[in-house]
């Protein structure tokens, strides 16, 4: 008897299926990644009493301020904005990644050959910035309600009008120098991951189960998160706007070099890594999640992608 056997996913399935993945994996981390920006937008100003200084000591001080000034529904302010960010993100960047890669093949490798590692990591570094320059928006909404106070913060239609009314179309588009900057990522936490893994197999002489695989992987993502944090810190700041209780009294950043000079003026070379530490627990955690969770989303999306198959043949039939 034989054996029916299951459809191979499209890519835009295998992307389906992550998207959903990551939007599960960012809802159940959100309280962190909320703490994450406020700690980073947060700090010293002479002009500001302390009274009008919000400050959280650590990611568990953040989380009991914000219940207790604004309930469970502050700890996943601007959830929606950030769902539609992780899902606008993965599949646009599987729609650059595969279009660059098509055209590079069809200019350059019509016979097929495999790329070499430092020509994928450029070609991804590339869909990394076409994705950025789309998604920047997104990024720029859910910053903002992340951050505003209850009675200033609205919904993802609401708070874009008011970014283009205030500060015209440019202002969706905050930060996007340190966000292209930071296309580099990527490519430094894949080398730090073939770096580590080779001392792994040669010195540690370990095999690459998939519990060393995770470690390994958390690791370069800690190393690829330091090198590059200063540069996180910078764009949410860019992203970021005061309340209007306060907003008179600080002065607007002009850029991300504006950013790192004043924050190294008045809280020192640490305050480039303020809420470091939470960023890397909600990443390491997000991506457990994700391995955890990959199959079942993958099988669901498989169960769903055979439906549609069958429905369009009974349609042509």
């Amino acid at each position: 008897m034989a054996v029916e056997s299951k459809p191979v996913l499209p890519p835009v399935g295998h992307a389906f299926a992550g998207s959903f993945g990551a939007m599960f994996a960012l809802t159940l981390v959100y309280p962190l990644d909320i703490i994450k920006t406020r700690i980073q937008v947060q700090t010293k100003h002479d002009a500001l009493d302390d009274k009008e200084q919000e400050h959280y000591d650590n990611a568990l001080d953040g989380i009991m301020q914000i219940l207790s000034k604004e309930g469970l529904a502050g700890l996943y302010a601007g959830l929606g904005s950030s769902l539609i960010g992780t899902a606008s993100t993965n599949f646009t960047y599987f729609y650059c990644y595969s279009m660059i890669r098509d055209l590079y093949n069809k200019k350059f490798n019509p016979a097929g050959g495999t790329l070499s590692t430092a020509l994928e990591l450029l070609l991804g570094a590339a869909a990394g910035a076409l994705t950025t320059l789309v998604t920047t928006p997104i990024s720029v909404v859910s910053t903002r309600q992340q951050t505003l106070p209850v009675h200033e913060r609205q919904g993802f239609f609401g708070t874009c009008s008011t970014i283009m009314q205030e500060e015209g179309i440019p202002g969706l588009w905050h930060g996007i120098r340190p966000s292209l900057v930071l296309c580099v990522n990527p490519a430094i936490t894949y080398g730090s991951f073939e770096k580590i893994k080779q001392f792994v197999l040669t010195t540690l002489n370990l095999p690459m189960s998939p519990g060393v695989n995770f470690l390994v992987g958390a690791l370069s993502k800690t190393l690829a998160t330091i090198i590059t944090y200063p540069y996180i810190m910078a764009k949410v700041r860019l992203q970021w706007k005061p309340s209007k209780d306060i907003q008179d009294k600080i002065v607007a950043y002009k850029g991300a070099g504006d950013v790192l000079a004043r924050v190294m003026k008045t809280e020192g070379f640490f305050g480039w890594y303020k809420g470091m530490s939470t960023q890397i627990f909600k990443a390491v955690l997000s991506q457990a999640l994700l391995f955890m969770m990959k199959d079942v989303f993958t099988n669901y999306t498989v169960v769903a992608y055979a439906i549609l198959l069958k429905s369009r043949q009974k349609l042509t039939a």
